[in-house]
């Protein structure tokens, strides 16, 4: 995808500029309430005329204001995927689905109906009516009728705003399985920086209507951290699960980790662990509850008068800490220190 962006758009007191260039297969829009995410997203799908510039989608002009090319909603094959699901409710979940192919010319269908369905586990729910769904699938239903129109882009205007956390991360995973298996563009629009580091790596950060910067999601995550009450999470891709009895093994790089046992646990899954969950070691602790004690080398410190963000490399794989200042100066933590990392299984938490 090559999104070239140049426009102007002013909304009473409101103005939104936004001159920028987007070259990946998918890219986040990050900003406050009140930045331009939406107006943004209306305007490129159309909904909304800028006042002046140019928009173009792999080198075809969607709008030139100079040259008078304003191509409509429907024409430019951009689909959007709202916070709100806006499904046809008179319509059960298959026709609701079959809306945007039935209207996209047989010679521009990529996508096969049958094999989506699959993909996003709504084969059950074909013939339900849409009044009977629940909010993720309702999700689910807007995102394969948005993909059966076969679009060049599709636009996520904070679609997971309003769900509760359980079941925004039973939704990621099928966003992620979608986009990658049938290989549509997409923007994923967001003010979470933890939905930003699951669904994509590039940022486009906007603030009070114009492109602050193009960032990594995860140096925006760390660009955060010491604001964020809660403190920094590591999100970690473990892999081969195995069972030992009341608990579970992953593998993590070349580390083994150790998590609770829960019901229905994957074989590959995205943990969460929290950098104040950690607890730092000068050497090898002679006895611990902790099931999870990696040796690490200290690659980089950050520190403000309250907090210290410790960067690890554990064979290879990063984790990053966040101690108190006397903990650092006590521990003799440097660049180039040996430490020792512990937290317990109860602190892995899965995410997808």
């Amino acid at each position: 995808m090559l999104l070239e962006i140049d426009v102007e758009k002013r909304l009473g007191n409101f103005v939104c500029r936004i001159d920028c260039r987007l070259e990946a297969h998918s890219c986040g829009v990050f900003g406050p309430s009140g930045s331009g995410k939406t107006t943004l997203m209306n305007l490129l799908a159309g909904l909304m005329q800028p006042d002046r510039g140019r928009i173009s989608l792999d080198g075809e002009a969607l709008f030139d204001r100079q040259k008078g090319i304003n191509v409509a909603p429907e024409k430019r094959r951009i689909g959007v995927v709202f916070q709100h699901a806006y499904l046809f409710e008179h319509l059960s979940v298959r026709n609701n689905l079959l809306y945007g192919l039935k209207r996209t010319p047989r010679e521009l269908r990529t996508i096969d109906p049958e094999h989506l369905y699959g993909t996003l586990d709504l084969e059950h729910l074909l013939d339900r009516r849409v009044t009977r769904l629940s909010g993720g699938e309702r999700q689910r239903v807007a995102l394969g009728r948005a993909m059966l129109a076969s679009p060049r882009l599709i636009l996520l205007d904070e679609p997971l705003t309003g769900l509760d956390r359980a079941l925004k991360f039973r939704i990621i995973p099928h966003l992620r399985t979608v986009f990658s298996e049938f290989s549509i563009p997409y923007l994923f629009i967001s003010h979470s920086h933890q939905e930003m580091r699951l669904m994509t790596e590039n940022v486009l950060i906007i603030e009070r209507g114009s492109v602050e910067r193009l960032s990594s999601s995860e140096e925006l995550a760390r660009s955060s951290i010491f604001s964020a009450d809660r403190g920094y999470a590591n999100f970690l891709e473990l892999a081969d699960r195995h069972d030992c009895g009341n608990l579970l093994t992953y593998r993590w790089g070349k580390n083994r980790l150790t998590g609770v046992k829960n019901t229905n646990a994957p074989e590959y899954a995205t943990f969460s662990l929290n950098a104040r969950d950690i607890v730092l070691f000068k050497r090898h602790p002679e006895a611990s509850s902790a099931r999870n004690i990696l040796e690490a080398t200290v690659r980089a410190t950050q520190r403000t008068e309250w907090l210290v963000r410790v960067e690890m490399d554990c064979c290879g794989s990063t984790l990053i800490a966040e101690i108190v200042p006397q903990s650092m100066e006590e521990l003799g933590i440097r660049a180039g220190a040996k430490i020792v990392a512990v937290f317990k299984a109860s602190a892995l938490h899965r995410l997808t």
